[in-house]
């Protein structure tokens, strides 16, 4: 699900007719406090469904890692499934499948998060496993057992990335778009010769300053009680110490001042253009504006560009659009693959022109209204899922509005006018100052 980021007084502008009811304001209430050891903890009751999700935000992510120490934070997504003082190697997952639960974990440039999805009477497992790793995972964390998750994450980026069609693209690309200090400039999975070098005291040293309770944030949603569940929380996290204060990230500005060009062949059988422009950091005005462009571009067999190169030229196997939001920047990105005997420099031609006239116009209020409704048809949907409602609640609260921000989420994109999306083509998508990347098959010797 997608941001935030509006004045609170959009939330109930609409005024109803006479003898009409007034539609209540979209609301999801929680209840919120912080451990004497720094954990936020915030609890929202769903009782329409006997299930609770635990859901652990750590706030770091590969943004916090340092050039030639890239990749700790994705490897320590595999190290919490390995293990902890009282919970033994693979008891974690059965502990959990046995009580008809399930969990995951996922690692992005900002944060790393895990959760638990539980029938409600489980909830007290839930909490004892997530409060065992927080608390002891560096008890049973050896250089073995280091080793071999390093060796699972290098598999899994040779899978991935090296030897996935097209895999290195967003990469180089990244490379080419942030600054060399930036730290965005790296992948999450890491470099394979950082994930080489790094010792086992450089993971230690890394899990005790980014996994303590003062970093964290605990969300808590379903059938609970909240005095119960708030006890709960006390008992098994409360004696967690405190670490230290971890310093904000302080990135290098990102600017491009022209078009980056760059060609790169892979093991495929059809070019791929990608045309890539720094953005707007989630929330920031502009960041809303730029998914209705690409909806306007590609979302749907009558959007702009896939009318233009997949129906109508049949040039592109595919097109895509999409603003891929993010804490300290974003980047806004075009992808298109040929079909056979085409190239991407015709599409690159389609693709520009058909910018410029987004640039030169408004689209039509018809275009912006069906990309508005496939925003809150998608909105409403995950909000129907309460492990999605407890993620919500998570990312709301550490976008600093407050966890129960849903209302103002949406109406960043409900507000938006054909003005405001043509705006937001010309501010940000500007023909002469992107990263121009293309793969183009190899050639056969």
């Amino acid at each position: 699900m997608r941001r935030l980021f509006v004045t609170l007084l959009l939330v109930v502008c609409t005024v109803p007719l006479r003898g009409q009811t007034a539609t209540p304001p979209l609301q999801v209430p929680y209840t919120q406090f912080r451990l004497a050891n720094g954990l936020t903890v915030v609890l929202h009751q769903d009782k329409s469904v006997p299930v609770v999700t635990v859901n652990v935000w750590y706030h770091v992510g590969s943004a916090n890692e340092k050039p030639g120490r890239t990749g700790f934070a994705h490897l320590f997504e595999h190290l919490m499934f390995e293990g902890s003082k009282n919970v033994k190697e693979g008891v974690f997952d059965t502990l959990l499948e046995s009580a008809g639960g399930n969990n995951n974990g996922s690692t992005n440039n900002d944060r790393t998060n895990y959760f638990e999805d539980v029938p409600s009477n489980a909830l007290e497992l839930a909490l004892y496993l997530e409060s065992d790793r927080m608390a002891y995972l560096l008890d049973t964390m050896t250089p073995q057992r280091v080793d071999g998750q390093r060796d699972v994450v290098k598999n899994e980026r040779r899978q991935s990335y090296e030897n996935q069609p097209y895999g290195m693209a967003s990469i180089e690309i990244d490379k080419m778009l942030w600054p060399a200090n930036h730290p965005y400039n790296w992948p999450t999975i890491g470099y394979m010769e950082d994930l080489t070098a790094a010792s086992h005291s450089d993971v230690v040293e890394f899990f005790k300053k980014y996994y303590v309770p003062n970093n964290a944030s605990l969300v808590i949603a379903g059938d609970i009680d909240i005095p119960r569940t708030k006890t709960l929380v006390e008992k098994w996290f409360n004696e967690i110490p405190r670490g230290a204060e971890v310093e904000p990230i302080a990135p290098p500005a990102a600017i491009l001042t022209g078009v980056q060009k760059k060609t790169l062949t892979d093991r495929v059988s059809l070019p791929r253009l990608y045309l890539t422009w720094l953005s707007p950091r989630v929330y920031a005005p502009g960041d809303a504006a730029l998914d209705i462009v690409s909806s306007v571009l590609t979302g749907g067999k009558n959007s702009r560009l896939y009318k233009r190169l997949v129906y109508e030229t049949q040039m592109a196997q595919d097109v895509t659009a999409f603003q891929q939001s993010a804490a300290i920047g974003s980047e806004f990105q075009i992808i298109a693959t040929a079909r056979r005997g085409h190239t991407a420099a015709e599409l690159q031609k389609v693709i520009d022109e058909e910018l410029e006239k987004l640039r030169r116009e408004p689209p039509d209020s018809r275009e912006v209204q069906r990309a508005i409704n496939q925003v809150e048809a998608s909105f409403y949907r995950r909000m129907e899922r309460v492990s999605n409602k407890a993620d919500s609640l998570n990312g709301y609260y550490v976008a600093g509005g407050g966890p129960d921000y849903f209302a103002e989420d949406l109406a960043r994109y409900t507000s938006l006018s054909p003005s405001d999306v043509q705006a937001a083509a010309i501010r940000w998508l500007p023909a002469d100052r992107r990263v121009e990347l293309v793969v183009e098959p190899e050639v056969k010797k």
